[in-house]
């Protein structure tokens, strides 16, 4: 849905470009033109980016310029050639450890020629398309790996804290902490202890003033603060070094053993490359969350993202610069400070560039404690409290912990390998822990199985199914995902044998059961194995119909016993959908207790609302607990039809809390003050809008409307009946079909089949006209705060279509199964 073409109140001739998620965007037309927005946000990352870029050249022990140069070319680089555009590049924290290293072992010089290597290596990578597979990485293992590197800072930067020097590796730097206790440099920690409390407590400051103050970055504040203490009490201590940029170093060949170099070039890749990828995506997710700005700001493409990081790298590296990669801290500060282009990454590099040149006297004067504590504070909020809490809860904090100590222990590379490995591990662990048990309840014997089931478990399994005496009634319960051949055949034999010797069984799975008759023959076993297991479709057993909602829908027509023909369907009953009476109520179990009579309706009703107890409300009552706490919170308000072939989160890939949704016949919207009109739909819309805050309303039509059908066949006399009188809404939208000075609405690469098919189309169009006139939906559209979608739902081909023409030219455009492809003609509605 996030890639509808949005509609708007501002500016009709503006054409708003729209592509799918993470692909190659459209060709801009380039023209320069800096908005303000762009230069202020510009300036609040320059702000921050300063002291940060030579406290981080600081802590890898670089010449301090490596850092401006690095600030600088990540800026301009990285930002003009980007797929993200508001992601601002430069050094990083979660570099220090690597380029320390690498700087102890190899000298700066061929530090610099392994960032241009590394930087030629992301070009290759980009150019083979590869930069979605380093989402694959666990997040445990990147959040790790930050939380070993800032460990690492946090303790390196401790000795310059104190006044002292930091040694080559942690352990190094534990063992002289003692030492180091024991002969403090009072300036150095007094000016430390400044810094760090102003860094604290400037985004505490409270009030209106406070509100005006923390627009200033407390990065900024807490270096220029302790500088200016400094000088003012004529401290000695060792302050910022610039040499003369005609001395600076630029890269040379590199020179060291090959199999090194080559572990160091792939380090750096790696940690660049993670590093940016995931900053652009949380970039997406911070552009998403502010509204209006989504229509303006493309999303990012991560290839693209690579080649601009690959091509930063290259030039910093041969200018003498540290490498570079995507800053979270900088970038979510741009996206806060209202940046709407890769304007303002580029304005900050032309800053960093200016600074460099023409305020190096004043950059002398900041003490090297005070960008020490600054890089320390940075290494300790590495360590996300946040982070240990999302591993402990998805049970991974194995893995974090594993490559955090391994990655200060060992390095970087190290502790990454390490933690991939205990990744594979535990899945692999998972994978083949499966729970299997075997009780007798009530006479019937259950056999529940919890977990995959693969070769590794058919041992257990097989004990478990023997402990079935014969002539009994059986229950096999699979609970997971995945069945493999050796599994499937185990099972099946077993349940062969069990039925020959007078026993019965029921074999359940937490997604549809239906009844087959015909066996399945062995040839086809290894092919069907699968998807036998995730539909409990075992060889000559009936079992009830237990749809699982909430996840990935597959087709079934549930035949029940004595019928050969679709539960559903006429004449379709089999003896256990025929009322009956029974001696009760229903249970959740489908049986029946005390008197009444129940039925088929009643009956299928329990065994849903039975499947969801048993299988889904267990998956989602994490989910809707919270929803229950903070309330809901959709970001859309979607208004279809009552049909009940439109499932609206099956087609949206919805769950709980995601889509606000109105239904009625013929997805219609009365217009407001109308004489005889319905307020509920009118009700609903005001309440999406100006309570829930949705940022889209999408109206959906389908083929084969009955309302519509209706419209085209009623006879203006007829009775007035409700359904008649409801339907009057919908004449404008006949009329606006019949009106041969309008161009028709009509699907991409095709004209409408029928007259029905062309008014649903139609009553798409008139009924986005019918919500912008009403106020609520007016003002928003007004303020940029709301876009509103068309969309059609093809049910025969189970295609869905959305509106991406302008009103001079309706067309409805194919969402292609494998992503949303770029529509034919962005535009607005």
């Amino acid at each position: 849905m996030s890639a509808c073409a949005p509609t708007h109140a501002t500016d009709p001739t503006r054409t708003e470009h729209v592509h799918q998620p993470h692909s190659p965007p459209q060709a801009p037309h380039r023209r320069f033109r800096v908005a303000g927005a762009d230069l202020s946000a510009s300036i609040a990352v320059f702000l921050i980016a300063l002291p940060l870029s030579l406290g981080i050249a600081l802590a890898t022990g670089a010449p301090l310029q490596a850092g401006l140069v690095a600030a600088a070319v990540g800026g301009l680089v990285a930002g003009w050639i980007g797929g993200c555009p508001l992601q601002v590049s430069g050094p990083a924290a979660g570099l220090t450890v690597v380029t320390a290293d690498l700087i102890h072992q190899y000298g700066w010089r061929t530090t610099c020629a392994i960032t241009v290597l590394a930087g030629l290596a992301q070009l290759g990578l980009g150019c083979l398309r590869v930069a979605r597979s380093a989402l694959a990485v666990s997040p445990a293992i990147v959040h790790g790996m930050l939380a070993g590197i800032g460990v690492t800072i946090a303790v390196a930067q401790v000795h310059i804290v104190l006044g002292g020097t930091p040694q080559s590796s942690v352990l190094a730097n534990l063992r002289a902490l003692p030492a180091q206790l024991a002969h403090l440099h009072p300036a150095a920690v007094a000016v430390s202890a400044l810094t760090l409390t102003l860094l604290l407590l400037w985004p505490r400051i409270p009030g209106r003033a406070g509100r005006a103050l923390r627009r200033i970055p407390a990065a900024l504040v807490s270096v220029a603060g302790a500088t200016v203490a400094a000088t003012l009490a004529g401290l000695s201590l060792p302050r910022v070094d610039l040499p003369s940029w005609s001395s600076h170093a630029l890269a040379g060949l590199p020179e060291g053993p090959v199999l090194g170099l080559t572990a160091a070039v792939l380090t750096t890749t790696l940690v660049c490359s993670v590093q940016s990828l995931l900053g652009a995506v949380a970039v997406d997710k911070l552009v998403a969350a502010r509204p209006g700005l989504t229509a303006r700001v493309r999303r990012a493409d991560l290839d693209r993202e690579l080649l601009g990081q690959g091509a930063a790298n290259v030039v910093s590296g041969a200018l003498g610069g540290l490498p570079v990669a995507g800053v979270a801290v900088r970038s979510s500060a741009n996206v806060k400070a209202g940046a709407v282009s890769r304007n303002s990454t580029m304005l900050h590099g032309v800053l960093v560039v200016t600074a460099a040149l023409l305020m190096v006297p004043l950059l002398e004067c900041i003490p090297l404690a005070a960008l020490a504590a600054l890089v320390m504070a940075v290494g300790i909020q590495m360590v996300s409290l946040h982070h240990i809490r999302t591993v402990t809860r998805h049970r991974e904090v194995l893995v974090y912990a594993v490559t955090t100590f391994g990655v200060v222990l060992m390095g970087v590379l190290q502790g990454v390998a390490l933690g991939i490995a205990v990744a594979v591990a535990v899945a692999m662990h998972r994978l083949a822990r499966t729970r299997i048990t075997h009780e007798e309840r009530e006479g019937v014997h259950h056999v529940e199985v919890r977990g995959q089931l693969t070769f590794l478990a058919v041992p257990r399994l097989s004990r478990a199914l023997h402990l079935v005496p014969q002539g009994v009634h059986a229950v096999v319960e699979l609970d997971g995902s995945f069945m493999d051949h050796a599994a499937y055949e185990s099972l099946q034999d077993w349940q062969n044998t069990h039925t020959a010797r007078g026993g019965t069984a029921e074999v359940a799975g937490r997604r549809t059961g239906t009844r087959t008759d015909e066996p399945t023959p062995r040839a086809e076993a290894e092919t069907e194995a699968e998807t036998e297991a995730q539909t409990g479709r075992l060889q000559g057993e009936s079992v009830g119909c237990r749809c699982r909602p909430w996840t990935p829908w597959r087709n079934h027509r549930c035949e029940r016993p004595g019928s050969t023909r679709p539960a559903g369907t006429p004449g379709a009953l089999g003896e256990r959908d025929r009322p009956h009476r029974g001696t009760g109520t229903i249970t959740d179990t489908g049986k029946s207790t005390g008197t009444g009579t129940c039925s088929p309706g009643g009956r299928q009703l329990a065994r849903g609302i039975s499947a969801f107890q048993r299988n889904t409300a267990p998956l989602v009552r994490g989910e809707l607990a919270r929803l229950a706490r903070e309330g809901q919170r959709p970001s859309q308000l979607f208004l279809t039809c009552a049909d009940s072939r439109v499932v609206t989160s099956m087609i949206t890939s919805s769950g709980p809390g995601d889509l606000f949704v109105v239904r009625n016949v013929g997805n219609l919207v009365p217009l407001t003050g109308e004489e005889g009109g319905d307020d509920s739909v009118a009700a609903a819309i005001e309440y999406a809008v100006d309570v829930l805050k949705v940022r889209s309303i999408t109206v959906c039509g389908h083929s084969g409307c009955g309302a519509m059908q209706a419209l085209l066949t009623a006879e203006p006399a007829g009775a007035a009946t409700p359904l008649r009188r409801w339907l009057r809404h919908g004449l404008p939208s006949l009329e606006r079909m019949a009106d041969d000075d309008r161009p028709w609405a009509r699907l991409a690469g095709r004209a409408p089949s029928d007259a029905v098919e062309r008014l649903c189309l139609t009553n798409v169009v008139q009924q986005l006209e019918h919500l912008r006139a009403h106020e609520s939906v007016a003002r928003a559209l007004r303020a940029g705060a709301l876009e509103l979608h068309g969309m059609y739902f093809q049910v025969g081909e189970a295609q869905a279509y959305l509106l991406t023409g302008t009103d001079g030219d309706e067309v409805f455009g194919h969402v292609e199964a494998a992503g949303l492809s770029d529509p034919p003609g962005p535009g607005k509605m």
